[in-house]
């Protein structure tokens, strides 16, 4: 432990996994500190079983600042969507999705989105900058401290899911520390399968991810098998063609009991006909696939359409001709704009 230069700026606790903590302070101070702030969820720096020494680099080094909740939106469904404030003014949005008495939390990795997708709100916004660790981390202590306050007893988050605003794969070195810090036995300690990152076909951070994410889970928004389709969709597919995205993916190791979730966005007339659906399970048939389809949810500025419950079982009925487990999204929080592509921080 060094000492504090002049002019230094102290760095975000919330920002170090723990092996990074371990090189700045003891193996046993940075342990006490992880169960603190993670597993007991406290947020005061009163540490009583901290030696002096590391105590005083502590209050030198770190800050503990969190991001703020703006807004709270609840839906009739028990569906929270925070508006969080950051440090510097900027804003996003992350949502508590109620399921059997628990939670997941779809989180944001981005300031806006650069991947323009064209059944996405956050899209309109463009890309503002990058989250960092600490602030991808805070969405979910802010998420448990509202959840301790207005929900008492009723706090068990167990998945977290990177489908907020972002493509976190753009974003890939601060959204794979937060991992680590989730995934970290002295805190949180949410396991691997609870844990999905959602992209959109971003090629360099796929081409990164057996070597440095393995372990939890990968989504990939399909929402087509036909490349014209997908590139009105999906613009950089005109990038990074479904075909290399496929090759790469296949190539990921996934343990036993694990799957990549393909996330198929139903339109209404668009990409909802019995051929995209054979297309479709013919593109994944023989993979360790789960489809997930999802109704369209309409946003302000839209021109797409939900299609009706009868297509969309029909799409099902389809796939499940291919033998690819496949699941209907019940819509959440839709009501406040907080299922799935509704996202967007920006005032309306």
């Amino acid at each position: 432990m060094g000492p504090v230069k002049e002019g230094f700026l102290k760095k975000s606790f919330y920002s170090l996994d723990f092996k990074q903590l371990e090189k700045e302070l003891s193996p046993t101070a940075a342990s006490i500190l992880f169960n603190r702030h993670y597993k007991k969820r406290i947020q005061d720096q009163n540490y009583e079983d901290v030696s002096k020494e590391s105590l005083a680099y502590i209050q030198e080094n770190f800050c503990f600042n969190l991001p703020i909740i703006d807004t709270v939106i609840e839906s009739e469904d028990r569906t929270v969507k925070f508006l969080i404030k950051l440090s510097d003014g900027s804003k996003i949005e992350s949502v508590l999705i109620p399921f059997q008495n628990k939670y997941s939390l779809c989180l944001s990795s981005q300031v806006g989105c650069a991947m323009n997708c064209s059944f996405c709100f956050t899209g309109t916004q463009g890309l503002k900058r990058n989250l960092k660790t600490e602030e991808i981390v805070g969405q979910l202590l802010c998420a448990h401290a509202w959840l301790s306050e207005n929900r008492p007893g009723d706090e068990r988050i167990l998945n977290l899911v990177f489908m907020g605003q972002g493509e976190p794969l753009h974003n890939f070195d601060a959204v794979k520390s937060a991992c680590d810090i989730f995934l970290s036995k002295h805190g949180t300690s949410i396991g691997q399968q609870k844990i999905t990152i959602s992209t959109s076909g971003y090629l360099p951070g796929l081409k990164r991810w057996s070597e440095e994410i393995p372990g939890v889970n990968l989504a990939l928004s399909l929402h087509s098998p036909f490349s014209q389709k997908r590139d009105e969709l999906i613009p950089i597919n005109k990038k990074y063609p479904l075909e290399e995205v496929l090759e790469v993916i296949d190539e990921i190791p996934l343990s036993r009991k694990q799957f990549v979730t393909y996330e198929y966005l139903l339109i209404k007339d668009f990409n909802d006909s019995e051929e995209d659906a054979r297309k479709t399970g013919e593109l994944l048939k023989g993979k360790t696939a789960y489809i997930n389809l999802i109704p369209f949810n309409p946003f302000p500025g839209s021109e797409y359409e939900r299609p009706e419950l009868k297509i969309t079982e029909r799409f099902k009925e389809v796939l499940d001709e291919y033998k690819i487990p496949t699941l209907i999204r019940v819509v959440k929080g839709d009501d406040v704009l907080a299922a799935c592509g509704q996202l967007n921080s920006e005032p309306s």
